[in-house]
């Protein structure tokens, strides 16, 4: 059902969803919303996330890059901890940019600010990924896989050709789903739309007064809201999404809209974008934490549907097409560790701590890997991960 790319205008719904949403969710008489996410000061756009559409465009040419065999562990390290000047991307304006993914990487200020320990680890696991693609993958990549064997393995009837390691997991899809979490989610969820950024030192006085950031239209309270939107719709028109714009973020809330179950998630994250960055031009700082929890909510929402989904697809294919089964493994692989970087509103902490990603993810590594990997493995982790949402594994596994 979900397996082409989706392009979905959230014009019409998302109007229509902020119509018609409960007294909870409309703005008081102080706010002004807007019909779109368009924000402005003395005529002049004060809306900024240029270093989340880097970032983002980064991550499409590296986990590109993951699958072409001719790179080596320098040049796809260089796209994952770039530095300024050196010549790792296609795009020139990359190259020149001295932000990288490795530094907002678990870096958020709520998880990882106090947790240095654990942020490297993070970090850690994604430089042994790209190794293992470069070391293991690509010098079997003409070699058939086979339990404890790297190599290639073909989706049934002809399929895909899937490129794993010795336990069948995708590095590529590791990187790319963990990604999702590990800076996407975790940046917005974590960072930007935390009070501790949001309200540091005298950025409330600041926006109170229109207090400006050096040489710009906006206020830095509203630049770090931006700069949390930008991290879903950096590459999406963010006056009117058309989501299925990039392979992260963005292409999982389309996933979930098209979803009769989830159908009106993806208006319920852009109007909760929306009435949050009003409140903080009204001042009304109760209504944007509101709204933050919602983005925190739905967002983490996101995560979980696409655990279950993969893990579900894949039950099915265990026996007669490995090719695909091992490949939304290695997705659900990528969207389970994308757990530990959700946000419950009302706890401050993950629906699932590192602890029990690490124990989902031991289970699916044992022994031979996806080799070896039950039904009855899979469904007890998506009835676990159910458990903590509040959505059925009805709805989310189709």
């Amino acid at each position: 059902m979900f397996k082409n790319k989706t392009i979905l205008s959230l014009t019409a719904a998302a109007g229509l969803l902020f119509a018609c949403s409960d007294d909870d969710d409309i703005a008081t008489a102080s706010i002004t919303v807007p019909d779109n996410y368009e924000f402005s000061r003395d005529g002049s756009s004060t809306v900024s996330f240029s270093g989340q559409t880097t970032r983002i465009l980064m991550g499409e040419e590296l986990i590109s890059a993951m699958m072409d065999n001719s790179e080596t562990e320098a040049s796809l390290d260089g796209k994952f901890a770039h530095q300024s000047g050196d010549q790792d991307f296609a795009n020139p304006e990359l190259n020149a940019s001295g932000k990288n993914l490795r530094s907002k990487t678990a870096a958020s200020r709520d998880y990882f600010s106090a947790n240095t320990v654990e942020a490297n680890a993070i970090k850690s696991d994604f430089d042994s990924w790209i190794a293992g693609q470069v070391n293991e993958v690509f010098p079997n990549w003409n070699q058939d896989a086979a339990e404890g064997q790297a190599g290639q393995i073909q989706e049934a009837g002809g399929g895909t050709v899937r490129y794993v390691n010795a336990k069948g997991l995708e590095y590529n899809q590791a990187v790319n789903k963990s990604m999702i979490g590990a800076l996407m989610v975790d940046q917005m969820l974590n960072n930007y739309l935390s009070t501790s950024v949001l309200d540091e030192a005298d950025n409330v006085e600041n926006n109170d007064n229109e207090v400006l950031e050096a040489g710009e239209n906006y206020t830095t309270m509203e630049h770090k809201w931006d700069e949390a939107f930008g991290y879903l719709y950096g590459t999406d028109d963010a006056t009117n999404p058309q989501l299925g714009a990039d392979s992260f973020l963005n292409k999982y809330v389309a996933r979930a809209e098209n979803d009769e179950d989830f159908s009106g998630i993806a208006g319920k994250i852009y109007n909760a974008f929306k009435l949050g960055r009003a409140a903080i031009v009204a001042g009304d700082y109760d209504e944007r934490d509101t709204q933050a929890n919602v983005i925190r909510e739905e967002i983490s929402k996101i995560i979980g549907i696409r655990v279950v989904y993969y893990l579900q697809q894949a039950k099915p294919l265990l026996d007669n097409d490995k090719g695909a089964a091992f490949h939304d493994l290695s997705e659900a692989f990528g969207f389970i560790y994308s757990l530990q970087f959700t946000r419950e509103p009302g706890t401050g902490e993950p629906y699932f701590s590192k602890e029990e990603v690490d124990t989902f993810l031991a289970q699916l590594m044992a022994g031979n890997g996806f080799w070896d990997v039950t039904p009855a493995t899979l469904d007890q982790m998506s009835e676990d991960i159910v458990e903590r949402f509040d959505f059925t594994l009805d709805q989310a596994k189709d």
